[in-house]
């Protein structure tokens, strides 16, 4: 029998993204896998069931967990969905590995192959699977029409009649692809962008977009592409030069985050005070504590004469190309190993056995089972 590979509905709340898209469909057929679908998995990004082709096409969730040879999948899966998976299956897609010490152990007592995609190595070869990467783009864009869209102001300059209105001024911290997306589409929508990062090696990124780079005189570059924490002598330091950026902004936009660690503050409630009335705050990071004092995830909250709003799961607020990108991740990063319809892992492969969180009934990666105490 070939190997069959499942999709469900994604059933977290506001979640609209699939894990597989037809065109993508069409090529794990072509490597000789069988598709097996719920029925309307993918109507919330607007793909319709007969898009699919020749998937077998199954009323509930629990029909494709316990056929399926692998299993793919956007959110974490429920402890009940969980148990419905076959025996020694395979799961790929975003896990939240370090949320959830019983989702681990179920995942290991079943012994099922699970890959959680936000492991995966930090390396060149593993950049056209990295989902991380290609939803935060989404979600930097996203972020930017936010922001446009609760500003009083307009963000490009206007010339009419009676003058000229002069462009609104939007700073982006954070110049990861969320925060460069994030800035290059401010500056398409016509605003003055300023962008700020404590990496020093953003700066030609920033300014290669045409916004201007705030120069704080601290470098926190880290490992893996990510900050480390600053001293509270840098801190101190940032604070009192981004201080003055910020208060000139008409619209902020934080995007600081570290998979599995809470984000940090880097706007105080002080900084939030000295903000322009009516200027706009968006905090990406939301979900994970937020950049920015008096966030609230899911929430949009008025702080004095500032609005600051917490968007979450923003990649699902655009369906339909988060679903494209996220689907092409998935295949890139399995595809690899199904050969003649069927699937042989090579466990010597760096970004397979990298991304591993359990197999054979272990958990595989170090640090999830350092930090989960396993």
């Amino acid at each position: 029998m070939p190997l069959v590979i499942g999709v469900t509905k994604e059933f977290t709340p506001g979640e609209r993204r699939v894990a597989l898209v037809p065109d993508v469909a069409k090529k794990y057929q072509g490597l000789g896998a069988a598709l097996l679908l719920q029925a309307g998995a993918g109507a919330s990004a607007y793909y319709r069931d007969e898009d699919y082709g020749a998937a077998e096409l199954v009323a509930d969730a629990s029909s494709v967990l316990k056929k399926a040879d692998v299993v793919l999948q956007v959110q974490p899966l429920s402890m009940d969905d969980l148990n419905e998976l076959k025996p020694g299956s395979v799961l790929v897609g975003l896990q939240q590995p370090w949320s959830s010490k019983e989702r681990v152990e179920l995942l290991r007592q079943k012994g099922i192959t699970c890959f959680a995609l936000e492991l995966l190595p930090r390396i060149s070869r593993a950049q056209s699977m990295d989902v991380l990467s290609s939803q935060a783009a989404v979600a930097g864009y996203e972020c930017a029409l936010i922001a446009a869209d609760h500003s009083p102001k307009f963000f490009p300059m206007l010339t009419y009649a009676a003058g000229t209105i002069r462009p609104a001024k939007v700073l982006v911290i954070g110049a990861g692809v969320a925060g460069l997306q994030a800035i290059a589409t401010a500056k398409r929508l016509g605003a003055m962008v300023s962008g700020y990062d404590v990496r020093p090696e953003t700066k030609e990124q920033i300014e290669s977009l045409g916004a201007k780079f705030v120069d704080t005189g601290v470098s926190a570059a880290g490992t893996g592409g990510y900050a480390r924490e600053l001293t509270d002598d840098e801190k101190r330091q940032q604070a009192e030069k981004l201080g003055k950026a910020i208060a000139e902004c008409d619209a902020l936009i934080t995007t600081a985050a570290i998979p599995g660690k809470k984000a940090p503050v880097i706007v105080s409630a002080e900084m939030v005070a000295r903000m322009k009335p009516g200027s706009v705050v968006v905090d990406m990071a939301a979900e994970t504590g937020g950049n920015v004092a008096g966030t609230m995830a899911g929430e949009k909250t008025w702080v004095g004469e500032t609005l600051i709003i917490g968007p979450t799961n923003i990649p699902s607020r655009m369906p339909v190309h988060a679903s494209e990108m996220y689907a092409k991740n998935l295949f890139n990063f399995i595809s690899p190993f199904i050969k003649d319809g069927a699937l042989a892992l090579d466990w010597e492969d760096e970004v397979l056995a990298g991304a591993c969180l359990t197999h054979a009934g272990e958990v595989r990666h170090a640090g999830v089972k350092q930090a989960l105490g396993l």
